[in-house]
């Protein structure tokens, strides 16, 4: 069960995130990543960040480089969260597969 405060501040760091990574995929055209839920733990020192990424083919690749990248993104999003957060949660990013596992059952009805 998720507390108050914790539903706050997942809002607040998944806006910031998915502002983050409109700026940066704006420079690699044809490839865009969505910030589609975050989690953070009871203590507030871990936040799971779930991302779909299309074209889900370079899902693997831009994972690998986002992860690379962690502590960047970290502190970018301190640079903006500075007012609202104390101590800003390491960051975990995992891929968000649902868009594939639906498109995958939408090609197995048509079946």
């Amino acid at each position: 069960m998720e507390s108050t405060r914790q539903a706050k501040i997942s809002r607040l760091l998944q806006k910031e995130l998915s502002e983050i990574f409109r700026q940066q995929t704006a420079k690699t055209h044809g490839i865009i990543v969505s910030v589609s839920g975050v989690r953070t733990s009871p203590d507030l020192s871990v936040a799971k960040v779930y991302l779909s990424i299309f074209p889900s083919e370079q899902s693997a690749a831009m994972m690998a480089n986002i992860k690379d990248s962690a502590k960047t993104i970290r502190y970018e999003l301190a640079q903006r969260v500075r007012f609202q957060l104390r101590k800003v949660p390491e960051l975990q990013f995992y891929a968000d597969d649902t868009l594939d596992y639906l498109e995958n059952i939408d090609n197995l009805l048509k079946q």
